[in-house]
């Protein structure tokens, strides 16, 4: 009999990063709470070396704030830096969807309806965290889909804090429902569609995000 596949190696400190981010986006350590080097290795099961380097890493993601020595906090995003944040999608996420409907494999379309398919599962089931995780993947298998790599490099810098932002919607089914809507265009190869429902997205998400602050 084969043997089953093994799971890819993920070095300490990238598990360490995955874990604490998941957490940051989710909510689960809220902003300004301390990220103490020798408690996140204690409950991790780690050394402190790999919880230092993943530090680094959220931090030049911009989810967490350096402090002296051997801690850090949460960022706590102001109402401006969430403003930014929106500017920057509002640029380069129509492009991206634009580029997906034009450029996308019959493999990239089906990882990217697969996201789809257990966002909107999980909203129907009223499972939010599962939703907003899902949509979040929505949105990184259109970036692969786009498959022009100065994007690929703009989400990499960008892509944790866009994550952390989608996690702040409370609407999953409307969030879905439009994923739906682009997903239909992408497959369509309707580029013009695409780009302009990922502009509505975006106004919708937007109006629903300044809601909530207010």
């Amino acid at each position: 009999m084969t043997p089953a596949p093994s799971a890819p190696f993920e070095p300490e400190s990238a598990r360490v990063a995955r874990v604490v981010r998941e957490q940051i986006v989710e909510g689960v350590r809220a902003p300004g709470s301390r990220l103490v080097e020798r408690d996140l290795a204690a409950d991790l099961g780690v050394s402190r070396i790999p919880v230092r380097d993943a530090l680094r890493v959220l931090v030049a993601e911009g989810l967490v704030t350096p402090r002296p020595r051997t801690w850090a906090v949460v960022r706590t995003f102001s109402a401006q830096d969430v403003a930014h944040l929106q500017e920057v999608r509002g640029a380069t996420e129509p492009l991206q969807f634009r580029l997906a409907a034009l450029r996308r494999t019959d493999a990239q379309l089906a990882a990217l309806a697969a996201a789809w398919q257990a966002e909107d599962d999980a909203a129907r089931r009223g499972d939010v965290p599962a939703a907003r995780r899902a949509g979040a993947d929505f949105h990184e298998r259109v970036v692969e889909a786009a498959a022009n790599p100065v994007v690929t490099e703009l989400h990499a810098v960008l892509g944790s804090r866009v994550r952390w932002l989608l996690g702040q919607h409370d609407d999953v089914a409307a969030m879905a429902r439009e994923h739906g809507e682009l997903l239909a265009a992408v497959r369509d190869r309707d580029a013009r569609t695409a780009e302009r429902i990922a502009l509505e997205h975006l106004r919708t998400s937007r109006a629903e995000l300044d809601a909530r602050r207010a």
